[in-house]
């Protein structure tokens, strides 16, 4: 099997770097559309206008409606045909940026990606998470290709909630454990084949980042302010976690986060989250160094992060509820089984009573 690593073609980050916004832009197109909810547009329109205004450049701003369903990626494609945009700009959290993702793709225009925040690494992903307009998941989207841009602005970042930022953390957290399991498995990664020794390397300087900047970076946006700590972490949890994921490979702390869907009360949680509480079930089932378990524990409870159920909302211990998380997380098709042993639903759910005792 082939060694293959795939990445967006660029990535930009740096304070205020929305005000150069149309100088990035225009070197992939000269007949923008910018899409951007009506809080989002709100929050950052005018500044994206002055950009385009100083390089003189025309720009079409389209308010998105809330959901990244068959419907919208429709109307807004037909925007960028009957308007003849070369270039779309989606502009504020995940379902904007897979909209403008998908769009991108039926319309064979080049895509620019702006997260106005840090809690996930899908920005740089070549997927989508597509939903019915009523907001249930109905099917991932995979496009041939990576974004063309992505841009952070760490000035914006900084000023939203914290616990998106924590939840960003989480997500990365599970990065260079599901590597290394996968590296050892030897199983293929979601950029087609085995993982490269740079894809490696950058999912273990997340974890590192992680480990030194966390803290500090929780710090700076509780104070909505941009420091050298944030600005680490937000490319921790974007890039670094990012190019991690997708050429590194997903293992079993993911899996355990699709099964946690099945309770409840776990609902209220972000998916960071979660991917948090399944690294340390996954610690769990690899019988890892009690040190290692031990540092993770300490980082988890530093920033905020769930390490036992109770801290998830659950009530009570349910083991029947448990069991269907379990058997979730070990479905068909589950990234669970790149993990380098097999796994079963009876591992799961002791790995899970396990972890959740260990992070009390």
């Amino acid at each position: 099997m082939d060694k293959i690593i795939i990445s967006p073609s660029k990535y930009v980050q740096g304070e205020q770097v929305l005000s150069a916004i149309a100088s990035y832009v225009k070197t992939l197109g000269e007949h923008p559309l910018v899409i951007a909810d009506e809080f989002v547009m709100n929050l950052v329109g005018d500044t994206v206008k002055e950009s385009f205004a100083s390089e003189k450049l025309p720009l079409s701003m389209n308010i998105f409606h809330g959901e990244c369903c068959r419907v919208e990626i429709e109307r807004i494609t037909d925007l960028c045909a009957t308007q003849k945009h070369d270039v779309i700009v989606g502009v504020g959290g995940g379902k904007t940026l897979d909209t403008a993702k998908s769009v991108a793709f039926y319309t064979k225009i080049p895509v620019v990606v702006v997260p106005t925040i840090a809690s996930t690494d899908a920005p740089t992903s070549a997927l989508a998470v597509i939903y019915t307009p009523e907001g249930e998941f109905a099917e991932y989207l995979m496009f041939p290709k990576n974004p063309d841009m992505v841009i952070m602005d760490t000035s914006v970042i900084a000023k939203a909630p914290v616990r998106l930022l924590v939840s960003g953390m989480g997500d990365a957290l599970s990065t260079y454990f599901e590597a290394r399991a996968n590296m050892t498995s030897g199983k293929a990664t979601m950029a087609g084949g085995l993982a490269t020794r740079s894809a490696q390397a950058l999912a273990k300087l997340c974890y590192e980042t992680l480990l030194e900047d966390g803290l500090k970076a929780k710090a700076a946006v509780e104070n909505g302010v941009s420091t050298k700590a944030l600005e680490n972490i937000i490319e921790a949890n974007t890039y670094l976690s990012g190019i991690g994921f997708e050429s590194s490979g997903l293992a079993g702390a993911h899996a355990i986060h699709n099964g946690l869907t099945k309770l409840e009360e776990c609902h209220h949680l972000y998916h960071g989250e979660k991917v948090a509480f399944g690294t340390l079930v996954q610690l769990v089932l690899e019988n890892a160094d009690m040190a290692e378990i031990n540092t993770v524990l300490a980082f988890c409870r530093s920033v905020g992060l769930p390490t036992n159920l109770f801290d998830m909302g659950v009530k009570e211990i349910n083991h029947a509820k448990l069991r269907d998380v379990a058997e979730a997380s070990t479905a068909e098709g589950e990234t669970i089984h790149n993990m380098p042993f097999p796994v079963t639903a009876d591992n799961v759910y002791a790995a899970i009573l396990a972890a959740h005792t260990l992070g009390q």
